[in-house]
């Protein structure tokens, strides 16, 4: 999630969306804690680690140390700025559910890249690259969800970390052959956030066990 992908000193697409993601994942958090009837630490916690949580398992099964968000304060910020918002306007914020819906999606299909993309550059096997990629992506998400006492997203019967999968394996491929990184990494974001917003609209989904039967 946190790795600056700086261009000629200049803020890319990719760390934009990385910010907006951030920040939309950090007001998931705090929300979900307001809707728990957690306390404002609690509030604040929650939306912190859902920020973080995927990018510091990453750098840590990596072991990267310190971990991204710790050497620089523009994610702090940038998540403070979140919780504010979302404790002091919840109840404006709660009506734009289908916007949030969407930076979430934005955010996991580019915290999916970056992750992908900063195991490649550590010489990591491209088959535990896209496994870096979906912790990047899903683990603060997990934490979220464990820590509110909710079965988390990706455990149920939603299209989510296989949108991630197969931005992933997209990326690979077009890797392998050659293409442009800019170009193959709006590809490959375009593809998740396509996939889980159609799986989304259509109601794809897995099926599920039912134990009943």
């Amino acid at each position: 999630m946190f790795c600056a992908l700086k261009i000629e000193g200049k803020m890319s697409f990719i760390d934009l969306f990385d910010f907006i993601g951030t920040f939309f994942f950090a007001m998931s958090g705090t929300l979900a804690a307001t809707s728990k009837r957690m306390d404002w630490f609690g509030a604040m916690f929650i939306g912190f680690v859902t920020a973080v949580g995927g990018g510091t398992v990453r750098d840590l099964l990596m072991g990267v140390t310190p971990v991204s968000w710790i050497q620089t304060m523009t994610y702090t910020y940038c998540i403070l700025a979140a919780v504010l918002v979302a404790l002091f306007f919840r109840k404006h914020v709660m009506q734009w559910r289908k916007t949030m819906f969407l930076f979430d999606t934005i955010g996991i299909g580019v915290f999916t890249i970056i992750g992908l993309e900063k195991a490649l550059n550590a010489d990591i096997l491209p088959a535990l690259s896209v496994m870096m990629g979906l912790s990047t992506a899903v683990v603060g998400g997990v934490i979220r969800d464990t820590l509110c006492n909710d079965i988390p997203l990706i455990f149920k019967k939603e299209i989510y970390a296989t949108a991630c999968l197969a931005g992933a394996i997209i990326f690979l491929i077009m890797r392998k052959l050659g293409v442009p990184s800019e170009i193959n990494q709006m590809v490959a974001i375009g593809t998740i956030i396509t996939i889980r917003l159609i799986a989304i609209r259509q109601n794809w989904s897995f099926p599920r066990f039912d134990d009943t039967k």
